[in-house]
């Protein structure tokens, strides 16, 4: 696997397709008073956001299509296990997101302040400051929000996509620095409830356990 695909594999993780790839040389939105309102409920919504678990489905750059269950639990974990037979698994926890490839038997981590993960699995999301708004589209019940960070405006963006009538993150869009897309969608969604610790545990590749919880 190339050094681009893991980097693209981690950063799709949080953290959802056509939507804003062609805005991070622009400048940030310049917003409305009704942008204001509706970043406001987004933000309240992800920060009450403890625990969530779903069946995803991702779509990756080269078009390959992999399916499998996340487990989030706010602040600072998640997890993405992949069903079989696709070998990686995704892990954030401690700071870090680890991704390994079981068949290669091989593991990358990177900080998770670098990757679009971090910006949701703060204890508090703030989407001002070291982050920057470049895009915000209303459709029919559906709200596009489009993020990059402030200091590395270069690395790419992520796309959020809310229900708008009852707020609920579906899916989102990562465009990383080679403008290659990566989306991940949404389904089965259940709030609530208390998951294994053991399910974020950042462990060897031997080690990494096969899942539950929920």
């Amino acid at each position: 696997m190339t050094s681009m695909n893991r980097r693209t594999l981690l950063a799709s993780a949080v953290v959802l397709a056509a939507g804003f790839h062609s805005l991070p040389a622009k400048a940030a939105l310049a917003l409305t008073d009704r942008d204001r309102a509706d970043i406001g409920r987004i933000e309240a919504y992800l920060t009450g956001l403890r625990t969530l678990k779903a069946r995803f489905l991702q779509v990756a750059p080269n078009g390959g299509i992999s399916e499998g269950v996340v487990w989030l639990e706010r602040p600072g974990k998640m997890r993405f296990q992949y069903d079989p037979p696709s070998p990686f698994l995704l892990v954030a926890n401690y700071g870090l997101v680890v991704f390994n490839d079981r068949k290669l038997q091989q593991t990358s981590n990177i900080p998770l302040s670098q990757t679009p993960l971090g910006i949701i699995l703060a204890e508090q999301v703030k989407l001002s400051g070291d982050i920057e708004i470049v895009g915000l589209r209303r459709l029919p019940d559906e709200i596009e929000l489009a993020l990059r960070r402030k200091a590395s405006p270069s690395d790419g963006t992520i796309t959020l996509y809310f229900s708008d009538q009852k707020l609920a993150l579906q899916r989102w869009t990562v465009v990383d620095q080679q403008r290659q897309e990566t989306s991940v969608r949404l389904f089965n969604v259940e709030l609530g409830g208390k998951f294994d610790p053991v399910l974020f545990k950042v462990t060897t590749p031997t080690q990494l356990p096969a899942g539950g919880g929920g």
